[in-house]
């Protein structure tokens, strides 16, 4: 059967077959995922650690998949396609040649790297027909074909068919995939044309992870604190990490200096060294981060930056599109991205929110359905990711029953009322936990499963990080601001609804520091208010953005709009729903315990409003902690 779908928007008759269901995956690294993409359609994602509760899961994501097929009411029979999102024989491949590169050295990795392999991933097309039979009950003759796609494939299909472009450069930056670091691609239409890659061991990710490992924190999810401590330092490192660790071309191609580094046969990312070359091993994790630390994160981001735009420049010269697109890991670091707007030669830039691997699981969906199936593609002004929320939601009915249960004292309270009452909670300096529709894909709570509060109060920062996240003091908090009031409040004049663009805060709410002040360095910054909304503005006046749109996100935007009516303001700090080493709530009931677990005040999920004073006797249970590593 064919029929026919007038699209009025672009003038254009456009031929829908019967509905073609193709199901992604990501797993068995870091960041397992599942995706549902319906005809070229997103239908529904997410990452299997919200449902396991394991930080970074990188098991097979049976309960992801489950998730993503009741969503579409779909069996996995039903399935056309399930799609792996890379290969993983020329992984071993590669991992086979660095081994024989760098022989005899590395034989205890070697040893260890080649046990999961022969146990498991040389094998993983039976594995993954295996599990996948396990979860549909059948034979792995009944399944559905099963395809891979490249890693950085995958990566450039994330973040190209989603966007709003035609036509695009896409440029990829990450750890690794089967070979390529960094690769270019030339997006047209429903095509991919790869142009040329970097391969490994020569990796900015890699190079960025082992700073993160050096100044002692958790490679794959530390990367982060390095980012946020940078501006408490000084590039005083800079020209040793050009001058010994990395060399640049003009055109933004490096090679590393592999003498300083262990990731490619050892067991740790950096070697002795390396440490010799800084001056001292790498900081023990938990122990105090001192100046050196802070000045040594800040050298490291400024050659990030200075690597990601020369290779920009590149991409935009040797392509001569106006479009760029980012994805793979080292496209969440919303400074480099800032900048890349700012200084950069694009008009226009999208980053896939889900830029990291749990993202390759929506890319080689939409490789099979665009390339692979050779089905048309129709870009228009918004992006195809629906505001990155594709996760799960509940009722008011299942929220209800859960809160029954668990003898939980709430109130009821009509839309308009709930905005209202939340917030005047807010601006009386409460700390609020806000639970709403779906959950969002990828690393960021966008409003969905965030901890909010108000961005005017000077203690905001401190209380969040120390008595609701249990984390650094350091780390900044992002503002939530009203799309069209991003420009009242941030040198920013596009829409950043991911956030994943820093930019200053506009200099008329500026607040100027005293000359004692100004003598101040390092983590003595934190406490001297910026701005008129210290709570989201970092040590160097800046801020990582999220605007919010009615059309993606009526509820939170709503909320907003309520916040500034009673104060004037049309920010709210947003952080997301969790504690450190803990994944983003998924669940009413993730949701209630963290609340009860935390110094949090309040708790709004849908229009349940809970007020932790109101909560019962709550057994307060340390040993939930034991079960995170804390990084």
């Amino acid at each position: 059967m064919i029929f026919h779908d007038y699209n009025v928007d672009s003038i254009t008759w456009w031929r829908i077959e019967l509905k073609m269901n193709i199901l992604g995956i990501s797993a068995y690294y870091h960041d397992s995922a599942a995706a549902l993409v319906q005809s070229g359609k997103i239908m529904a994602a997410a990452q299997e650690e919200r449902f396991t509760r394991k930080k970074h899961d990188a098991r097979f994501p049976k309960n992801a998949i489950s998730y993503v097929l009741t969503e579409a009411n779909l069996s996995l029979r039903k399935l056309d396609y399930i799609v792996f999102y890379e290969k993983p024989l020329i992984t071993f491949e590669r991992l086979l040649e660095t081994y024989i590169t760098y022989a005899p050295k590395g034989f205890r990795s070697f040893v260890t790297a080649m046990t999961a392999w022969l146990q498991e991933k040389l094998y993983l097309k039976t594995v993954l027909k295996k599990e996948l039979a396990k979860l549909a009950n059948c034979k792995t003759a009944q399944l559905p074909p099963l395809l891979f796609t490249e890693h950085h494939q995958s990566h450039a299909a994330s973040a190209f068919f989603p966007s709003p472009f035609e036509t695009a450069a896409i440029l990829c930056l990450d750890a690794v995939g089967e070979w390529a670091t960094t690769s270019l691609w030339l997006g047209q239409g429903n095509q991919m044309i790869p142009q040329w890659e970097i391969d490994f061991p020569h990796s900015l990710g890699l190079l960025y992870s082992a700073f993160t490992y050096y100044t002692g924190f958790k490679v794959n999810s530390g990367e982060y604190k390095l980012m946020g401590l940078a501006p408490y330092g000084e590039g005083k490192y800079t020209n040793l990490i050009l001058e010994n660790l990395i060399d640049i071309k003009e055109d933004g191609t490096f090679r590393l200096n592999m003498d300083y580094f262990n990731y490619a046969t050892g067991l740790t990312m950096t070697n002795h060294k390396f440490a010799k070359l800084f001056g001292q091993p790498p900081r023990k994790p938990e122990s105090e981060i001192t100046q050196r630390e802070m000045n040594i994160a800040a050298s490291i981001q400024k050659v990030t930056e200075e690597i990601v735009l020369k290779l920009a420049d590149t991409a935009y010269r040797e392509l001569g599109t106006d479009n760029l697109c980012l994805a793979g890991g080292v496209a969440l670091n919303c400074v480099s991205n800032g900048r890349l707007l700012r200084e950069g030669k694009f008009k226009d830039i999208w980053i896939q929110p889900a830029a990291g691997d749990s993202g390759g699981a929506i890319g080689a969906a939409l490789a099979i359905w665009h390339q692979y199936s050779e089905k048309p593609r129709y870009a228009n002004d918004s992006d195809a990711m629906e505001g990155a929320y594709l996760g799960p939601q509940f009722s008011n009915e299942e929220v209800q029953q859960y809160l029954d249960d668990v003898r939980a004292n709430y109130i009821y309270l009509e839309e308009s009322e709930l905005f209202s009452k939340v917030a005047e909670i807010l601006a009386k300096g409460n700390v609020v936990g806000w639970f709403q529709g779906r959950m969002e894909f990828g690393p960021r709570a966008l409003g969905n499963r965030s901890i909010i509060g108000d961005p005017r109060n000077e203690k905001m920062q401190s209380v969040m990080n120390l008595k609701i996240k249990y984390r650094e003091s350091f780390r900044p908090f992002a503002p939530s601001v009203l799309a069209e009031k991003v420009d009242q409040y941030f040198e920013l004049n596009k829409p950043s609804p991911y956030m994943l663009l820093v930019a200053e805060v506009k200099k008329d709410l500026h607040i100027p520091m005293t000359a004692e002040e100004k003598q101040l360095f390092g983590i003595e910054k934190l406490n001297i208010p910026r701005s008129k909304i210290p709570a989201v503005t970092h040590v160097d006046y800046s801020a990582r953005v999220q605007t919010v749109h009615p059309e993606t996100n009526l509820r939170y935007y709503q909320l907003i709009k309520q916040f500034e009516a009673l104060t004037g303001c049309g920010v709210l700090v947003n952080t997301s729903f969790n504690v450190r080493g803990e994944p983003i709530v998924c669940t009413p009931e993730d949701a209630y315990r963290c609340f009860m677990r935390t110094e949090m005040d309040y708790l709004v999920i849908n229009n349940y409003l809970l007020a932790k004073s109101k909560q019962p006797q709550w057994q307060k249970d340390e040993s939930w902690k034991e079960e995170f590593e804390l990084d």
